[in-house]
């Protein structure tokens, strides 16, 4: 097993142990990602091969420096600028937050809120596809149940690497769930609905006919347009891709209930 090491030094404020901890949702592994004893932990798929991309902090949130190892069994100099900017996308060091917090320091009930998470990046998923996939297995059902199934697509299709002795896997590529199929989706306790539109989506991911990688770069609003045109995307799962998957800082899935509901308690003060 090859190993190489490398720095990242985020925009500060970068709180590393909210940011990392937010990907699994404070619970130490979700899905393709862990983050135990101080260490954030993926792995990720790269143009050689599979590499596992381990970070940990090494300075302070408004001094912020990761340190970061990649290891893969066909590691080259090509991979390692990938699995750089690979962690930097997924933890989102390079996003500025100064413009938000000048916002809300004149908002009437943001302050308390931003206090509690200062240092606090938006996160992204390492593809599109991915984040499309999650979003969809999202849609209308409790967080508990979405999170058992974001959790048992990636055991079921998602490649593996052993390190170490321990086994990690990446999420599935389009590929893999484009073979699957709609029966081999149902099999895992998915909807019929939604097992239709992940293998649609997956299967013309793969062959090309759909590329959402290359919306990162257009107006926001023509981004909601186009994706909401594709079966399964309504304007919550388009948002949510905005955030999540397209780096756009604006995005807001309207209707989301959980939001409201803490958007009502944060007004009302209940």
């Amino acid at each position: 097993m090859k190993r190489a090491l490398f720095s990242i030094r985020p925009v500060p404020p970068f709180d590393f142990d909210l940011t990392a901890g937010y990907i699994t949702y404070f619970r130490g592994r979700y899905a393709t990602d862990i983050f135990e004893n101080g260490v954030y932990r993926r792995l990720l798929r790269l143009s050689g091969g599979l590499a596992l991309l381990s970070v940990r902090s090494t300075g302070t949130v408004d001094s912020p420096t990761l340190a970061a190892e990649v290891q893969s069994d066909c590691l080259d100099e090509e991979m390692i600028v990938e699995a750089r900017e690979s962690a930097a996308w997924l933890l989102g060091t390079d996003d500025d937050l100064t413009p938000f917090y000048r916002m809300a320091a004149a908002d009437p009930y943001l302050p308390p809120v931003v206090k509690g998470m200062h240092g606090l990046h938006i996160t992204h998923t390492a593809t599109a596809h991915e984040a499309l996939v999650l979003a969809i297995l999202g849609q209308q059902i409790s967080t508990h149940v979405a999170r058992m199934l974001r959790n048992l697509i990636t055991e079921t299709y998602g490649d593996s690497l052993v390190v170490d002795g321990e086994v990690y896997r990446a999420f599935p590529s389009p590929q893999r769930l484009a073979d699957a199929g709609i029966e081999g989706l149902r099999k895992i306790k998915f909807s019929r609905r939604k097992s239709e539109y992940i293998s649609d989506i997956s299967r013309q991911i793969a062959s090309g006919a759909l590329d959402l990688e290359c919306l990162r770069h257009q107006p926001a609003e023509d981004v909601v347009k186009l994706l909401t045109k594709i079966r399964g995307i309504g304007p919550w799962t388009a948002h949510w891709l905005l955030i999540r998957a397209l780096g756009y800082s604006d995005g807001f899935p309207r209707g989301d209930l959980a939001m409201e509901r803490m958007m009502a308690m944060l007004v009302n003060g209940s």
